[in-house]
């Protein structure tokens, strides 16, 4: 009977001792998976907000101590590629800044050079008419690098100040009245008759009107098409420039606003362009604390809208 209630005894012990280990195997692994979705989270985090944190996690498992070890280890490589790559960028935009402004002064002498000789032959030798229009298209380009690279580079940051946008934007169709005439364009105009005042420079919304104005007019000519609209909200004014011409393909959407690209149209001489101006325009407007963006539907409706902020006078 006593060996009975020893043999009952210790196999309810073993029972328990054996209870107690799988627990505990339960616990570490719960208390695993645990540990490893606070490193995912916290490694997507700082992936997402491109902190310089680190990932930190409270265990006494060894395994789980060496594997953030090794995620700080790679977080630190990227921080230090990041920054080598930030030094090596703003250190060619300064470089392209400063080439095209070397450049750009002997470029200036050379079209003084072309006018006098324009000027001194009475009637003017088509090739100095060529050399000139084409000593313009190099100065022009020239001067739209210096821009971007200024920009791009942080050297040029517009003071900004309350603009009537309303008022800028008559300003600017009016600047293009004569071209929009002759080619017989139809041109719509919905502007508010009081003033809407943003946040802005207004040589910047200017060259950004500009922009998306001779752009349209450039790449839109098929439609005999233009329009400029102007819609507020509380905060927010809206600028709409339209065209009806061949439009962007969705998959182009975004690449339009990198510099130095250029719709297959550009190869046409009489349509072509730099592929800066929209990269310019953009960068303005961010500088601005605001944006543009692009719809399109190909030969329907092609539509540039910058966003500003409203203030008061």
């Amino acid at each position: 009977m006593n060996s009975t209630i020893i043999i009952v005894f210790l196999s309810i012990l073993t029972g328990f001792l054996l209870f107690i280990v799988v627990y505990q195997q339960l616990g570490q692994q719960a208390g695993m998976r645990r540990s490893l979705r606070e490193i995912s989270g916290k490694l997507q985090e700082i992936m997402e907000t491109g902190s310089d944190e680190r990932v930190y996690v409270f265990t006494e498992e060894k395994e789980l101590q060496e594997l953030a070890a090794q995620l700080n280890g790679l977080l630190e490589r990227h921080l230090k590629v990041k920054a080598d790559y930030r030094r090596s960028e703003i250190a060619f935009k300064k470089m392209l800044s400063n080439i095209s402004h070397d450049i750009k002064t002997p470029m200036t002498v050379i079209l003084g050079y072309l006018e006098i000789l324009r000027l001194k032959s009475g009637t003017p030798d088509e090739m100095i008419l060529k050399t000139e229009c084409k000593a313009k298209e190099v100065m022009e380009l020239i001067n739209e690098f210096f821009t971007l690279a200024k920009l791009e580079s942080g050297d040029m940051v517009p003071e900004l100040s309350p603009i009537d946008v309303c008022e800028q934007c008559r300003k600017s169709i009016l600047d293009y009245y004569e071209l929009l005439t002759g080619r017989e364009f139809q041109v719509d105009i919905d502007l508010p008759k009081e003033p809407v005042w943003v946040q802005g420079n207004q040589e910047s919304i200017s060259r950004i009107l500009n922009n998306l104005i001779s752009n349209a007019i450039r790449y839109g000519s098929d439609g005999r098409y233009l329009g400029l609209a102007l819609r507020v909200e509380e905060k927010t004014a809206y600028v709409d420039v339209t065209d009806r011409g061949k439009g962007i393909e969705a998959s182009f959407a975004d690449s339009v606003f990198e510099r130095l690209f250029t719709m297959e149209d550009s190869r046409n001489r009489e349509i072509q362009g730099n592929g800066l101006g929209l990269t310019i325009a953009r960068n303005l407007a961010r500088q601005m604390r605001g944006e543009i963006t692009l719809r399109s539907e190909p030969h329907v409706k092609t539509v540039f809208t910058v966003r500003l902020v409203r203030c008061s006078k």
